[in-house]
């Protein structure tokens, strides 16, 4: 089956991981796969050398980029029109907000038999604005029109695309975001990194895996972090990632803070075996990878209660759900990991024991793999 995936950027970021590891899990099975992206980068690095060094066949738009641009947007369906029709792909399969629309628009122009679109996260959520929101809305009603089905890495993402009115329940199958779980199951923590980030032995870590970016929520973290160094005066906080707010952050954050900055993803389980609790405070995410890889490896989970966190993060079972922006009771929750290592390690053992079988790569290149199928038969 010849299968071409279509996303704007190749960043280190969560929907890009996933799309690589999809590509070279598709091939594996005998599939013929290719990537369709387009020229950006950013401070958050690439994963363009990765998936060429997988083997995977990658094709660059210059015209396919990520802000909406009339001048940009009709070149680059043109380009995705020739290249279907030249290709004659049985599979089109898109992901992200831009490249969802413009690439189902031209594969379906195209005439390409099966047309898939993975929602990674809601392109339309409550922290944009009332006419941004109306104008992504109204764009995915439309393009479900263009949809043979839509792959949700989360229950909530479904139900929220629904609610808004965006194609019909039998066109969603929820398809949890794989990953190469074998280094976060068999990280252990490296003394010689902890002295390398002025991390001392007896300091407890929380950390943060994220890109240094607006929603990302670094800037509640900072808000808590005054209460939970009064309560726990040896804590320091590791925030591992770019992106453009930081030297915003760097202003404010302190001694307490540490910005390992841009890490290469085989390097995150190495630095996540540090921590001894993983904080997530996106508002908007489809579902967060950074929670089933601190699973993994055994490290209790603190997330704000928005789209599918609450997937992973099971409220007294593998860590705590806080309230969206809620500083006060994020504290709260945070302090009470730290000071009862029991329970941490009692949620951080449920976790691990749980994500070891739902999130792996195979599960989910398999349930791709079989959804192809279905809707190709």
């Amino acid at each position: 089956m010849k299968v071409c995936h279509v996303i704007t950027r190749l960043i280190v970021g969560g929907a890009q991981e996933n799309t690589v590891a999809t590509c070279i899990g598709l091939q594996r099975r005998g599939y013929d796969v290719d990537l369709v992206i387009g020229p950006q980068t950013g401070p958050e690095g690439s994963l363009y050398e990765q998936a060429k060094a997988a083997g995977v066949p990658i094709i660059v738009l210059p015209e396919l980029r990520r802000a909406p641009n009339p001048f940009a947007d009709i070149p680059a369906g043109r380009a995705l029109y020739r290249l279907f029709r030249e290709n004659r792909y049985d599979v089109v399969h898109t992901h992200s907000g831009k490249a969802g629309f413009v690439g189902r628009w031209a594969a379906r122009q195209a005439g390409v038999p099966v047309i898939v679109h993975t929602i990674h996260g809601p392109s339309f959520y409550a922290y944009q604005n009332p006419v941004g929101n109306w104008i992504f809305t109204w764009a995915e009603k439309l393009a479900a029109e263009w949809t043979t089905h839509f792959v949700s890495v989360a229950d909530a993402m479904t139900q929220q695309y629904l609610a808004a009115g965006v194609g019909r329940l039998n066109q969603y199958t929820t398809i949890r975001s794989g990953m190469d779980m074998r280094a976060f199951l068999a990280a252990q923590p490296d003394p010689e990194l902890r002295r390398q980030l002025g991390i001392k032995p007896d300091d407890l870590v929380v950390g943060k895996v994220a890109r240094l970016f607006r929603l990302k929520g670094h800037e509640y973290l900072f808000e808590a972090l005054p209460a939970i160094v009064r309560a726990v005066p040896n804590v320091k906080f590791l925030l591992v990632g770019d992106g453009i707010y930081r030297e915003r952050f760097a202003k404010i954050a302190g001694d307490r803070v540490v910005f390992a900055g841009l890490v290469p993803p085989r390097e995150i389980p190495r630095y996540v075996a540090l921590m001894d609790v993983l904080m997530h405070l996106s508002l908007r995410e489809g579902l967060p990878r950074t929670l089933p890889q601190a699973l993994a490896c055994g490290k209790p989970v603190v997330a704000f209660d928005v789209d599918g966190a609450r997937e992973v993060c099971r409220e007294g079972q593998t860590g705590f759900l806080v309230p969206a922006e809620d500083t006060g009771r994020l504290a709260e929750v945070v302090i009470r990991l730290l000071r009862e290592p029991a329970l941490a390690h009692r949620m951080g053992a449920a976790g691990r024991a749980m994500v070891a079988t739902e999130f792996t790569e195979e599960r989910m290149v398999e349930q791709i793999d079989d959804l192809y199928r279905r809707l190709a038969a």
